[in-house]
């Protein structure tokens, strides 16, 4: 492993750390440490950002390939399946739930299920008819 490559990965981290304590800071109101929250997510962010410089640096510019449109279809389906299947998790963990929110929330988290399930199905086929 490259010392850059290192470095990139220890300023991440330490960043991604910082910016999520600050958000806790700013988001969970037992704390009531908001606006050092912001200061401290502030800060976290701007760590994150010192990674652009470095990782260009280290990094050359690549040419342009054409756009894989099975992979922008496979990570599509992949969010779209994603985002319904949270949806039925929301409904079935919501605090009193009803047998009709539990009902919809199973149906619908095993429809994003099935939707995430089909994602390799579909990239296969768009690559084959290419």
């Amino acid at each position: 492993m490259k010392k850059e490559t290192l470095l990139e990965i220890i300023l991440g981290t330490i960043g991604g750390l910082i910016f999520a304590i600050g958000m806790c800071m700013c988001l969970i109101p037992e704390w009531d440490m908001l606006t050092s929250g912001v200061v401290v997510a502030i800060i976290g962010f701007i760590v994150l950002l010192c990674i652009i410089p470095v990782y260009r640096s280290n990094h050359p510019k690549k040419q342009h390939e054409p756009i894989n449109w099975g992979i922008v279809a496979t990570w599509l389906v992949g969010i779209i399946g994603a985002l319904v299947m949270g949806f039925g998790m929301s409904k079935v963990l919501v605090e009193n739930a009803g047998k009709t929110d539990m009902l919809i929330g199973i149906i619908t988290g095993i429809v994003g299920l099935i939707i995430c399930v089909l994602n390799y199905p579909i990239y296969s086929y768009i690559k084959e008819n290419k």
